[in-house]
């Protein structure tokens, strides 16, 4: 439109890739202006075909029997081409040439002038974790995010070799394993891994020994005990405070509540603690001495006679290659490989720098988080994890659902709104579970529909099992100098009355059960786990006597919940979302979107600008079930609390 005259002019243009991808680019324009007839507008068409890799012979036709022929060829992040323009008489008229620098284009250089004379680095510096803030959360490396810098890494055809920096990184067993999974496929298919590190333990090893070369900070350690798993137990603590506590444990191995109701492992729990242990540091062991090929014995003997490292005894018992630092990184790489390597940041590689090929929509993978404990409004949110299977669901641009659970459990009534929503979900498309560090008791109740269950071998899965327990004033109240009085209409309605606690916001009921509200409450546990039992066999097709034979709270490791039917392979979430693009019938060649739900933690931590002691407190996982008992006291809880689970190393 123009500003100073009633003149306009309209300019349509279309493309199309009929292949879908650039191979073959067909386009036409044409204008019209005003006043001007329909059939006298102006028009041209044309179609660019790819020869090689970012390099294109162009024409194109005009309605006035003009026409132009040239070619464009691009080298990444810049190109050039030139145009023979020939007249309405299609004799020869002049020619163009065009200089692009800017975004990245595919290129044939990428595989012959460039190929594998790159590295590319990640310093993994942080607490690995699913979700992070928009900003202000530099302290933060998301799973999904090295996962696919790796996998991008080990696609491009310019990087030989891919390099992690672990120092400072905070990370958990099965995340590590993950991770190694990735970097074991980049060797496979040629790349060569380097890893550095300053300090680190059994995790931070495990993940480095799938390495070619390892490096360490000259004065960096190792340090390698093993592994060990247990609880902080507060009986004791209670019984001092005047807090007494009733512990409704109906089932052998559901062993949450033993933290507050005894002072050491009771025998059931001390045996699945111990299989876990094993089987998480016999895997460990294995991966450890193929990678670097130690015999057997010798790693024993290094765990249990050494254990900790300087960097000369790391050299001397193979553990690390060489000491250096990695600011020095380009000299021993080189170093290393005899080879010159320059360096290319992540946004250059090419499955994260070049634009999508198809024009077209591509299908959609829903990546959907279940983290947390299971409680309506936060952990899971599971109201919110409902609305988004629900709609999903009806979603036809999502083609398949990726869910990753990492969840101790907690609310029943959670567990099953998600469970339900899932399972109908699960009907009109495939949904994989990708089951994280923990997917026990609540954890695994929302994975059970999913029509494949996938875990990593250091996953915790299983528990299937319902628990309870009662908190109340047992001289409390009166060590604290704090009463509470009532009047009452009903024989039950005091049961939850007693004295709050200020600032925490814990309720502590005035008594403990009668003979005949504890016979109702163990009807109560009893029936809800019958009906726990009941879903798992429907959902994992099994029969609920063989549920109940592998149930009674017992958790396991992926790899018994594998061997026993409660995962159907092990695996993670790279791999998961490849088997949700198969069941998908997304051919391999095919395009895909991953969309991730949600897509962060939200704009910013505020406790970033207002730090709160109460903030911190509220966090840690045994207020959160003290919270929750003491809320809800009489409900049955399908929960692991923390120490059944590996932390962060």
């Amino acid at each position: 439109f123009s500003t100073e005259s009633g003149w306009n002019e309209g300019i349509l243009e279309l493309g199309v890739r009929p292949l879908g991808d650039s191979r073959i680019t067909l386009f036409a324009d044409g204008s019209l202006q005003k006043d001007m007839p329909f059939a006298d507008a102006p028009w041209s068409t044309g179609a660019a075909v790819q020869i090689v890799p970012g390099a294109f012979v162009v024409g194109r036709y005009f309605d006035s029997e003009a026409f132009t022929i040239g070619f464009t060829v691009n080298f990444g992040l810049a190109g050039f081409g030139a145009q023979t323009h020939y007249n309405t008489d299609q004799r020869l008229s002049r020619y163009t040439y065009n200089v692009r620098a800017g975004s990245m284009r595919s290129s044939f250089a990428h595989y012959l002038v460039d190929k594998e004379k790159r590295y590319a680095s990640f310093n993994m510096k942080g607490d690995v974790e699913y979700l992070k803030y928009v900003a202000f959360d530099e302290g933060v490396v998301r799973l999904m995010d090295v996962l696919r810098d790796i996998r991008a890494a080990y696609r491009d055809p310019r990087i030989g070799v891919i390099v992690l920096n672990l120092s400072g990184m905070k990370i958990r067993s099965e995340h590590v394993w993950e991770i190694r999974d990735e970097l074991s496929k980049a060797r496979s298919v040629g790349k060569r891994v380097v890893i550095f590190f300053d300090n680190i333990s059994m995790n931070g090893y495990h993940l480095a020994s799938v390495a070619d070369k390892i490096v360490m900070e000259p004065e960096g350690s190792i340090r390698l005990g093993g592994y060990v798993m247990g609880k902080t137990y507060f009986k004791g603590t209670l019984e001092k405070l005047g807090l007494g506590f009733d512990e409704w444990r109906f089932f052998k191995y559901k062993s949450a509540v033993e933290s507050l109701s005894r002072d050491q492992m009771s025998d059931p729990d001390r045996e699945q603690y111990q299989a876990y242990v094993d089987d998480l540091y016999e895997s460990v062991r294995d991966d450890i001495c193929t990678s670097r090929g130690l015999p057997m014995p010798l790693y024993e003997n290094l765990i249990n006679m050494e254990g900790f490292f300087t960097g000369k005894l790391a050299i001397e018992t193979d553990l690390v290659d060489t000491l250096a630092r990695w600011s020095d990184k380009d000299n021993v790489i080189r170093s290393l490989f005899k080879s010159k390597y320059r360096g290319l940041s992540r946004s250059l590689l090419l499955d994260n720098g070049l634009p999508p090929e198809n024009w077209g929509q591509n299908p959609v993978i829903a990546v959907v988080y279940g983290l947390g404990e299971c409680a309506m409004d936060s952990g899971i949110k599971a109201r919110w994890l409902e609305r988004v299977f629900l709609n999903l669901e009806k979603n036809k641009k999502v083609k398949a659902v990726v869910f990753r659970v990492d969840s101790p459990g907690g609310d029943g009534m959670a567990s099953d709104l998600v469970a339900e929503a899932l399972r109908k979900c699960s009907k009109k498309k495939p949904v994989i579970v990708s089951q994280g560090q923990v997917a026990g008791s609540g954890g695994y109740w929302i994975s059970m529909y999913g029509n494949k269950i996938l875990a990593g071998p250091s996953t915790i899965t299983g528990s299937i099992g319902v628990i309870g327990g009662w908190v109340y004033d047992k001289g409390f109240g009166d060590k604290l100098g704090m009463t509470s009085d009532f009047v009452k209409r009903g024989e039950h309605a005091d049961l939850l009355f007693g004295i709050t606690l200020p600032f925490a916001g814990l309720r502590i009921p005035a008594r403990n059960l009668t003979d005949y509200e504890h016979a109702k409450m163990e009807k109560i546990i009893r029936d809800f786990y019958d009906n726990f039992v009941g879903k798992v066999a429907i959902g994992r097709n099994m029969s609920t006597d063989y549920v109940r034979e592998i149930a009674q709270g017992h958790f396991y490791s992926g790899i018994d919940g594998k061997e026993l039917g409660l995962v159907d392979d092990i695996g993670g979430m790279m791999t998961a979302i490849a088997l949700a693009r198969s069941m998908a019938g997304i051919s391999p060649d095919d395009e895909s979107q991953i969309v991730e739900i949600p897509k962060s933690k939200g704009l910013f931590r505020m406790k970033s600008f207002f730090p709160s002691l109460t903030d911190d407190v509220k966090q840690d996982p045994i207020y959160k079930y003290l919270k929750m008992t003491t809320d809800n006291p009489e409900m049955p809880l399908p929960m692991l609390i923390p120490g059944t689970y590996p932390e962060k190393e």
